[in-house]
């Protein structure tokens, strides 16, 4: 009787551990909870953002004229005109923020394309309604996509967005941020940059705030960050930036890697960035890369179960900006003399 109970009790714990188990990958698939548990335990941090070097020590963001990020940099795939390479990162915290990150880890994603291989433009559905990543990858073929646009409570976007030569949705004034492409040439960073680019607007989209010019960070970013925007917040940022040569730079938070806005805009000043805006982030940020081996796709929370609570509700967008390969040049044979 005795070594039933016995076996009896095995058995419900081993089902209690798997079905512990299968919960967990759940939700951990569903919300992303090993991110967000690194989240919820260094927000309240007032310590700066450490990088680990390739040396393995790990140096503070702040309080460094220059850091040559090359040795800290490790590659997740690559192909002609795409590199992705991503940051190991730490905040200092409290013991459960150590423990969270010593668990799961932290990191920032850093990808760049050349326009001479990709094509860019915005992406979005039929009346804006809205949509993931990893469906406007799939849809439209894409080799990246990332959320554009901020956006209302109805869904609609925050600011202008242009798609194939047209204006398809109108300006918020006070966004002072720009993603745009002119003579098939993408540009991201200040309004001001529209202007000062000829041609005409093919793609665009209007985001916020814009951080930087002519590889100088804006006052505003590190001396108000609180007066237009939640620059001191440590939630999930994504950056996208211009270097001179026409690369473009996107750095997005990974798994745990939660940043200000201060501390985004100084990785892209190590980068050697040239102009650069912040895009939609917080809850709201994913974006997906296509490699050699599928798709990969990182959201911050939730953005398929449809809950309708506030705190559970998925978090998706209605505009995109995608990246597409660019198509070979048709080459027409001449006639023969």
């Amino acid at each position: 009787m005795r070594r039933r109970l016995v076996s009896i009790l095995k058995i419900a714990l081993i089902s209690l551990l798997f079905a512990g188990m299968v919960a967990y990958l759940v939700v951990e698939y569903y919300f992303n909870v090993s991110s967000n548990a690194v989240l919820w335990s260094v927000r309240s941090s007032s310590a700066p953002l450490e990088v680990r070097m390739g040396d393995d020590a790990w140096v503070p963001l702040q309080g460094k004229a220059r850091l040559d990020l090359n040795g800290a940099l490790r590659e997740r795939y690559r192909e002609p005109g795409l590199v992705w390479r991503s940051l190991r990162v730490r905040r200092p915290a409290r013991r459960l923020g150590q423990w969270a990150q010593k668990l799961f880890g932290a990191e920032v994603n850093v990808i760049e394309i050349k326009p001479e291989e990709f094509v860019f433009s915005t992406s979005f559905r039929p009346d804006f309604e809205r949509t993931t990543a990893r469906e406007r990858l799939d849809s439209e073929n894409l080799w990246f996509c990332v959320t554009a646009n901020f956006q209302y409570p109805s869904g609609k976007p925050m600011g202008w967005v242009w798609h194939q030569g047209r204006l398809v949705h109108a300006e918020k004034l006070d966004w002072s941020g720009a993603f745009f492409v002119k003579n098939e040439k993408p540009w991201f960073g200040p309004k001001s940059l529209i202007d000062e680019v000829p041609g005409r607007i093919m793609e665009g989209s209007q985001v916020y705030p814009a951080v930087m010019k002519n590889h100088v960070v804006f006052p505003y970013v590190n001396a108000t960050p609180e007066r237009f925007f939640n620059g001191k917040e440590i939630t999930y940022r994504s950056l996208a930036g211009v270097r001179r040569d026409g690369t473009v730079v996107f750095i997005a938070s990974g798994d745990g890697g939660v940043m200000t806005v201060s501390e985004v805009s100084l990785l892209a000043q190590y980068l050697n960035v040239q102009h650069a805006t912040l895009l939609d982030g917080g809850k709201a940020l994913q974006y997906s890369i296509r490699t050699e081996d599928g798709p990969w796709d990182f959201k911050a929370y939730n953005t398929q179960l449809p809950f309708k609570s506030p705190e559970l509700k998925p978090q998706i967008s209605p505009v995109f900006i995608a990246v597409k390969k660019r198509p070979p040049p048709i080459v027409t044979e001449r006639p023969a003399p």
